[in-house]
């Protein structure tokens, strides 16, 4: 017997498999909601450029479009308003639009009383508004930091796309405040679950700085280059491990041989086994732009492995404790990662304590906590 209502619960996304965090996040938090009884449905807008490998799922997925809907452009200038071919596109997009809105509709119309719908990315919003939620509960979420999302397109639309959904959720208490503060007096927040809890930690014996990520400019990977090029010649039997793929291997790959660190790098490619990355490693790097609540922290310091991270997000301050259980740098100043980098690296005492310490202050993340936590929210907002 459980002591929660059973719910419908549909994740709406981007995609269903494209590849990512959110994706990621957004199955995680599937199973678990599936495990403890409610009726899961993912619901993705398109198929991604990038997929990744899901295997067999416990619950059903929907991509609502066969074929990505048209691009179009501002219609803002004379040029705009007059393009002829401009307007045909956006018309096409708009019926387009309505059509899988209504297909969206006809899923949501099986709900029981008590459903909810949880818009992942705000992209995905754009539909779940034509559709009709009459009924239930819609929370939209932003899985990045308010600071990094106020540098990209998407930070007007989280103003304008959740402006009237019944709760939105940034991933720390401190981003929430900065919504609130931009009006968003619906915003609250809750924490990402630790993905996992390996039985055993890494011995942190091998040399082995490891990062794992996309690569893409979010993430930094051309800065963690530039300071393990001030790192590297300091601790010659060291390696660092990059693991992930993305549209920048090319041009990260000539900025590692112009900075002469072929023969210290090792570029693994995608991996489907993060735990046993990291248990390869003795050291975890972050070397991001921004993040939201990054869960490759989070399964790094489930390892015991101790982070050295640029504090460039909320949520990467309030999972890691600074001098306790990793080393934070300031966002951007490359030499001060490579000075927190040598810290780590030079000093196996250290590394030891500070893993221990991660593996246990990284449990206030634990699933069950979490998922009571957003069934908590859950019955709050069908009052």
């Amino acid at each position: 017997m459980t002591d929660h209502p059973q719910r419908d619960i549909f994740f709406v996304s981007n995609s269903v498999d494209e590849l990512g965090g959110v994706t990621s996040w957004s199955h995680q938090m599937a199973r678990l909601f599936t495990e403890r009884g409610h009726r899961v449905h993912v619901v993705g807008i398109t198929d991604p450029d990038v997929p990744q490998e899901l295997g067999e799922l416990p619950y059903p997925t929907t991509t609502l479009y066969d074929v990505r809907p048209p691009r179009v452009r501002s219609a803002s200038g004379l040029r705009g308003r007059i393009d002829v071919v401009e307007h045909r596109r956006r018309a096409e997009r708009a019926a387009g639009m309505r059509e899988q809105a209504d297909r969206l509709t006809g899923l949501l119309r099986g709900a029981r009383p008590g459903g909810v719908v949880i818009v992942t990315q705000v992209w995905a919003m754009e539909w779940v508004e034509l559709a009709d939620t009459d009924g239930l509960t819609v929370i939209g979420m932003s899985h990045e930091s308010f600071a990094y999302s106020r540098s990209t397109s998407r930070f007007r639309r989280v103003l304008k796309h959740y402006e009237d959904v019944d709760r939105m959720l940034a991933l720390t208490r401190e981003d929430a405040d900065l919504w609130i503060r931009q009006g968003l007096n619906n915003a609250s927040f809750m924490p990402n679950p630790l993905p996992f809890m390996p039985e055993v930690p890494s011995p942190r014996t091998e040399n082995v700085v490891v990062s794992i990520g996309r690569l893409h400019d979010q993430k930094g990977i051309d800065m963690l280059l530039d300071a393990w090029s001030e790192t590297a010649p300091l601790h010659p039997d060291w390696r660092l491990r990059i693991y992930g793929s993305g549209e920048d291997e090319e041009i990260l790959k000539k900025q590692c041989t112009a900075l002469g660190l072929d023969d210290s790098v090792d570029w693994m490619g995608r991996t489907n086994d993060v735990p046993g990355a990291l248990r390869g490693g003795s050291v975890f790097v972050l070397s991001s732009r921004g993040e939201g609540f990054p869960l490759a922290v989070m399964e790094a310091m489930a390892a015991g492995v101790p982070c050295a991270a640029f504090d460039c997000a909320p949520g990467v301050h309030e999972i890691i404790r600074d001098g306790e259980d990793g080393l934070l740098a300031t966002l951007g100043n490359t030499g001060e990662l490579a000075r927190r980098l040598d810290t780590l690296m030079s000093d196996k005492a250290l590394r030891d304590a500070m893993g221990e310490a991660a593996r246990v202050n990284v449990q206030r993340f634990t699933t069950d906590a979490v998922v009571r936590g957003w069934e908590e929210l859950f019955a709050f907002l069908e009052r």
